[in-house]
Order: structure tokens, then C-alpha cells, then sequence
């Protein structure tokens, strides 16, 4: 006698209870208990298809986390893309052409991967403009490879993740020294040879460049198949991304069209499955969705579970209940904040003339190429005034050839030198404070302090900004991963987080930059980070009334 029974369905339902479903289970991780099922263990009518008592592990088959019927689901998945596949205007969004050639279909992956790595992190209408903006400029891979980093952060300018500029343009380079220009057209290259390249992006381009039947699981489908899967189990282990990367294969495997199918799961879980006030009525897959038949009421009939569950974990006391409940929630590893001070320099020529002193980051590692404002990174106690000029005067000394003298701000009890130095004579006349500015990082909550530093005096005959050092170095936070953050077990050689900034080490390294004076208006057009304009645009109100 069979250890399950069959099941009576009113609805075909993507989950099944029998021991012989063809999703793949190989990790120990995920390999459930056996076990029969006591009477009335997953009964009930609250709309929970196993009652989530708070504290309580629910209570029920393995197989629930399987996806079956993939046919049906499928054809009511791709009925539904064919009429909102246009709906957003998305210019890289094409059907796919199987009379291109090579090179057709190397350009073809080129446009893919431009806008996944766009879309990390950043919504749809913002990367349209952006996308078209980058393909007028680099029409090819072959015209991006030609470029540098200081032109691909102009047209990156404002879309924040500069590291993602920075390894498009490595990763093209690569393609056009090593492939002669041709895209990679397996997953497997793409991830092991184009950096940024990871899993997710891999399958996106294989499928809809290539038409091959790779899977695809960023947040969007993370979301949906955690509801579809009825799975609540910790978002982050790898048990559980295991169970919906195969879930996501099990949509693709051996379809005729993997690439409509990984961009209707996207699109789906984008604008009807969302994270807030899910659209389950209309949503094409509802019949299929262990979490919205929870809400129904549908119950499986009573039978034997050889096999239980082990990850889905208990619901949380005030928990939402319903289709929201997945994925589970968990609560947010807070952000460390961290103080910069930065300094605004400014040389004020004897004609008047405004220039900025701006300091350009490496060609590699975090915010590559870009400029900014002369600062200290993770300073403490930097609240007095005292430390504030300290560290200002530290940064001019390390910078400029002919630094100028000490400063001492007028105050009662100590007074500026009666005596007037020589116009040729370099000083700063002012150091001021322009106030806070906060920038959230993914994983730093950043506070820039800001003051103004105003440097006169110089040859009276000349226009020429105070020398430089050309061989000015600082210390900059490395870009590679925290030495506090757990290490993942299963290594690959490309070590890029597709979906947020990789956390920053906390080791310094000592890094060669590169300095210049930049006019007054031309310093917005110097290639800034969002967070460095929002400190320009800070201290330009010290200048309202000047």
C-alpha cells in the first residue's frame, strides 16, 4: 500500500504530496523527515493550509515546495506576458529572433546585459532613460570597450552603484580582447569569465538572448515563488534559495521559450505579485499559488506524510498573515554608521576666479573614477570645531606643494596677525562649517560633515591654482568583502553581488589619487557621486547672499 494517498483537487495547484516528484532534492539541507502524519496536524480552516500557530514549526509535506503542473502554469504564465510585455515601454525588451546570426545574437546579449545590470537595484523608470542615453553612446560592445571609466560614469552620472559602470566596462574589454567581441553564450562563461556576471544575470541573458533553458531568481522572483511554494523558511540560507532556484529551473526545463517565460516571471512578480497589496485576484497564477489557496480555504484531504517538511519555521508572534507572510520576514541587520568629514577647498584667484580642489578615485574598487571633495573617512570625535580645522589643514598639507600657514579663526582670546602677509603668500581666510549631510549605503549609514576652506593669496599676475602633489596617496576602504561578514561555503570565481553593493572591508589600503582644480561651474559636471553633489549642493547655501 502506497504510504500517500491521492489527493482530490478542485484546482490544479502547483505543489504535490507523493514521494515521487521530479524536483530535484540533493542537498542534505533540504532532505525532509519521514514521518506520518497525526490526525487533523494540517487541518483547519483559518486560511492557512497548515496553521501557522506563533512559535509552533507548521506542519507539513515536503512536496509543497516542489513545483508540478509547470505545463499549465506555463500556458496561463506566457497568455498573460503576450498581453503586458509592452505595457512599461522597456526598450531592451524584444521578442526573440532565432534567424539571427552570431553576431546578431552576441549584440542581442550585449543589450540584455546592459539592462539587468541597470535594473539592480533600480526601478524600471528610472534605467529607460539611462538605457537609451548608454546605447546612443555605445551603440556595441566593441564601442564600450574603447571607452574609459571617466566617460562611462558621465552617462552612469545620477544612477548610483558606480561599480557596476566600472565592471560593464572591464567585462567588455574582456569580451572584446578574449572572445573577439562575441558574447559568451553559455551561463556558464558568463559567470566564470565577464565580471558582474553572476547567476541571476547569467540566466537572464542566456535565456533571452540565447533561447537556452537557464533559470533566473532575482527579488521579484524570489517573492513569487516563495508565495507560489507557500515556503517559510529564512530568505538567506541556502536551503532555501536551493529550493527556489530549483523552482525557478523546474519553469524553464526543456521549454520552448525559456526567455518569455524568466520575463514573465520577473514582470509578474514586479507589478501584480508585489511586496505590498498583491494583485492575487488577477494575477494568472493564482490557481497554482499554495499561499493565495491558503487564503481560499482549499485543504488537501487528510492522508500520510512519509516525508515532512524541516524548514519552514514558525510564524512570529503579530506576524501578517495571508499572501504578504512570504517571503518570511527577517529582521534587518542595521547598518553601521560611520562620520566623513569633508572638505570643500576652494582657491579664490586674484581676479576673482572660483576653483574647487577634487580628488579622483582609483579606476577600480568602490565608486571607481569618480571625484570628490577632499575627506576623512570614519573619523571620530569629529564635533569640535578644533578638529574639524585640524583635519582641514592635515588635507592641505598632504596635498598641496606650497601648503599655507597654520590657521587660527578670530576670537576673543586669540586674535588673526595684525600684520597683512604678502599677496603671493598662500592662506586660508576662512574655514567654516557647512553642516550635516546623510547618505544611506546598503550597508553604511554615512554622515558627510562638511566645511568650507577658503584659500587667497598667489601670484597676483597669474590664474594658476596653488601646485598639486602628483604624487598625493591616501587610504581608502578596500572593495572586497568584510572580513566580519559570514563566508559563503560555495566559492565561485566570480565573487560579485548582482543585488547590492559588496560590503565594504574594513582594512584601509593606500591608494595613489589623482588631483585637480575644477572651476566653480564646471564642478557638477566633474563626474560626482549623488552623494558628493548632495555636499556641494550643501555648502552652495553658504553662498546664498554672497
Amino acid at each position: 500500500m502506497s504510504s500517500t494517498r491521492t489527493r482530490t483537487k478542485s484546482k490544479p495547484v502547483t505543489h504535490v504530496y507523493d514521494s515521487d516528484s521530479d524536483a530535484d532534492s540533493d542537498s542534505d539541507s533540504t532532505r525532509p523527515v519521514k514521518r506520518r502524519k497525526t490526525k487533523n496536524e494540517c487541518s483547519g480552516s483559518s486560511g492557512n493550509a497548515c496553521q501557522m500557530e506563533p512559535g509552533k514549526a507548521p506542519v507539513h509535506p515536503a512536496s509543497i515546495h516542489v513545483i508540478a503542473n509547470t505545463k499549465a502554469i506555463r500556458s496561463s504564465l506566457l497568455d498573460w506576458y503576450s498581453g503586458v510585455h509592452e505595457s512599461r515601454g522597456m526598450p531592451w525588451r524584444k521578442p526573440f529572433d532565432a534567424t539571427l546570426d552570431v553576431q546578431g545574437r552576441s549584440q542581442r546579449a550585449y543589450e540584455v546585459w546592459i539592462s539587468e545590470i541597470m535594473l539592480q537595484q533600480t526601478q524600471v523608470a528610472t534605467v529607460i532613460p539611462y538605457y537609451n542615453r548608454w546605447m546612443n553612446k555605445y551603440p556595441t560592445i566593441t564601442d564600450l570597450a574603447n571607452s574609459d571609466i571617466e566617460s562611462v560614469n558621465a552617462i552612469w552620472k545620477g544612477l548610483g552603484y558606480y561599480s557596476r559602470a566600472a565592471r560593464l566596462l572591464s567585462g567588455a574589454k574582456k569580451i572584446v580582447e578574449e572572445y573577439n567581441g562575441l558574447f559568451p553564450d553559455t551561463a556558464k562563461d558568463m559567470m566564470a569569465n565577464v565580471p558582474g556576471i553572476g547567476r541571476y544575470s547569467a540566466g537572464a541573458i542566456s535565456s533571452i538572448a540565447y533561447n537556452h533553458c537557464e533559470p533566473v531568481l532575482d527579488g521579484n522572483v524570489n517573492r513569487l515563488l516563495s508565495r507560489v511554494l507557500a515556503l517559510h523558511a529564512n530568505p538567506k540560507a541556502k536551503s532555501t534559495l536551493d529550493i527556489l532556484w530549483d523552482g525557478a529551473a523546474a519553469m524553464v526545463k526543456s521549454a520552448d521559450e525559456p526567455g518569455n517565460i524568466n520575463q514573465a516571471l520577473i514582470e509578474l512578480g514586479a507589478t501584480v505579485c508585489k511586496v505590498r497589496d498583491p494583485d492575487c485576484q488577477s494575477c494568472p497564477l493564482n490557481a497554482y499559488c499554495a499561499a493565495y489557496l491558503e487564503t481560499q480555504g482549499h485543504q488537501p484531504e487528510e492522508q500520510d506524510i512519509e516525508e515532512l517538511c524541516t524548514l519552514c519555521e514558525p510564524a512570529i508572534p503579530g506576524e501578517v498573515t495571508g499572501v504578504t507572510r512570504y517571503p518570511m520576514k527577517v529582521e534587518r541587520k542595521r547598518a553601521r554608521e560611520e562620520v566623513d568629514v569633508v572638505n570643500v577647498v576652494e582657491w579664490l584667484s586674484p581676479q576673482n576666479r572660483r576653483y574647487f580642489l577634487l580628488v579622483r578615485r582609483p579606476d577600480t574598487g568602490l565608486l571607481a573614477g569618480l571625484h570628490e571633495f577632499p575627506s576623512r573617512t570614519n573619523v571620530k570625535d569629529s564635533d569640535t570645531p578644533s578638529k574639524l580645522h585640524s583635519i582641514g589643514q592635515d588635507i592641505l598639507r598632504d596635498m598641496l606643494v606650497n601648503p599655507p600657514q597654520t590657521y587660527h579663526p578670530a576670537s576673543p582670546k586669540r586674535q588673526q596677525p595684525k600684520a597683512s602677509p604678502s599677496p603671493k603668500t598662500l592662506q586660508i581666510t576662512k574655514m567654516k562649517p557647512a553642516g550635516d549631510v546623510l547618505h544611506i549605503f546598503s550597508h553604511i549609514r554615512k554622515t558627510y560633515r562638511v566645511q568650507w576652506i577658503l584659500l587667497e593669496g598667489g601670484d597676483p599676475n597669474s590664474e594658476e591654482p596653488p601646485g598639486l602633489k602628483a604624487d598625493y596617496a591616501s587610504l581608502l576602504i578596500d572593495s572586497g568583502k568584510s572580513t566580519a561578514t559570514k563566508t559563503n561555503t560555495r566559492k565561485s570565481k566570480n565573487k560579485v553581488d548582482e543585488r547590492k553593493e559588496s560590503k565594504l572591508a574594513v582594512r584601509p589600503v593606500l591608494k595613489r589619487l589623482a588631483l585637480r582644480w575644477v572651476k566653480y561651474e564646471d564642478v557638477e559636471d566633474a563626474n560626482i557621486g549623488t552623494g558628493i553633489m548632495k555636499v556641494w549642493k550643501k555648502v552652495n547655501e553658504l553662498w546664498v547672499d554672497k
